[in-house]
């Protein structure tokens, strides 16, 4: 008995028991290292493959004609020091920025917090008839949505097409009629994204407003606070996280947008020419694989820097 106290005693031992079999550990690591492996091929073959391999091009001056169809040549860095000397990289870049603070941040996430706000608490039945509209547009084709909305800005002054829905109401009012995709193109594709995503925002918003007690808010209004202060004291700072995670999205989603601007404007000579319409004309217009590549990856880049700045600003601990 007094030999069994005195290797209980001894520290080593003790922590020798305490310390489960490292021959277990061993096997749950490469349990759970060959249920993960399926996932790490997959990402590796359809993710990190594509990306090395767009990363290769861009250092190349591989074409669809001449000689950079025949043998791609290496030329290191020259395809990003020519994007930094071409205006129409750097328009594009404008109208991407434009295209995205109008139709992302300001339209789709304000829009969809207030419309997740608007159906707090409301009968099941306006939320079920309210939620069923918006996420209508959510899950039509951005190809689908394109045409709906030419239907909706068609005609003009000069058109031969029969007049939209616009005209047609400004008509009935007796006002004159306007090209909207010809003379406010920017204008007219903000409001068909914002039309097209808001449903998103406002998805993840109202999943996260069901996450705050309702205690507080009522504590609040016993306080006297008024609605703007609950939501700027108490709504708000609790739904940094969701905030953050919203406008990385979206953000990243607004700036890879393509169809919906090319079936409304086809790039509008450049008044709504996005960093996608840019690449693609680039890739498969003038036949610059390469060059078009580097511009791809400069918007993953510029995507990554934006994601970054909303983290910073907003204070998100990752």
């Amino acid at each position: 008995m007094a030999q069994a106290n005195v290797v209980d005693a001894d520290p080593a031992v003790a922590s020798v028991r305490r310390r489960p079999g490292r021959g277990r550990q061993r096997a749950r690591l490469r349990a759970g290292a060959l249920f993960m492996a399926p996932a790490f091929i997959i990402m590796a073959l359809f993710l990190l493959v594509p990306v090395a391999y767009a990363v290769y091009v861009s250092g190349t001056n591989m074409s669809l004609t001449g000689e950079g169809a025949a043998s791609p040549q290496w030329i290191g860095l020259d395809n990003f020091a020519h994007i930094l000397k071409d205006h129409g990289f750097f328009n594009a870049l404008r109208v991407s920025l434009t295209y995205l603070v109008g139709s992302a941040l300001i339209g789709q996430a304000v829009l969809g917090f207030l419309l997740a706000l608007l159906m707090r608490h409301r009968r099941p039945w306006f939320k079920s008839v309210l939620g069923a509209i918006i996420v209508a547009a959510w899950i039509i084709p951005d190809v689908v949505a394109g045409f709906l909305w030419f239907a909706v800005f068609a005609g003009g002054p000069n058109s031969i097409v029969s007049p939209g829905l616009f005209n047609s109401i400004v008509m009935a009012f007796g006002l004159p009629q306007h090209a909207w995709l010809q003379e406010y193109p920017m204008a007219a594709v903000i409001v068909a994204n914002i039309w097209r995503g808001t449903a998103f925002s406002m998805l993840l918003y109202a999943s996260a407003l069901e996450s705050i007690p309702p205690e507080l808010h009522e504590a609040a209004s016993i306080d006297g606070a008024g609605v703007w202060r609950k939501v700027r004291h108490i709504t708000l700072p609790l739904l940094k996280g969701t905030i953050a995670t919203d406008l990385v999205l979206i953000t990243l989603a607004t700036l890879s947008d393509f169809t919906l601007v090319w079936v409304l404007t086809s790039g509008g000579a450049g008044a709504t020419q996005l960093l996608t319409i840019y690449t693609y004309q680039q890739a498969f217009r003038f036949y610059e694989l390469g060059y078009g590549t580097a511009i791809s990856l400069l918007i993953l880049a510029v995507g990554a820097v934006l994601s970054l700045v909303y983290i910073r600003v907003l204070r998100i601990e990752l």
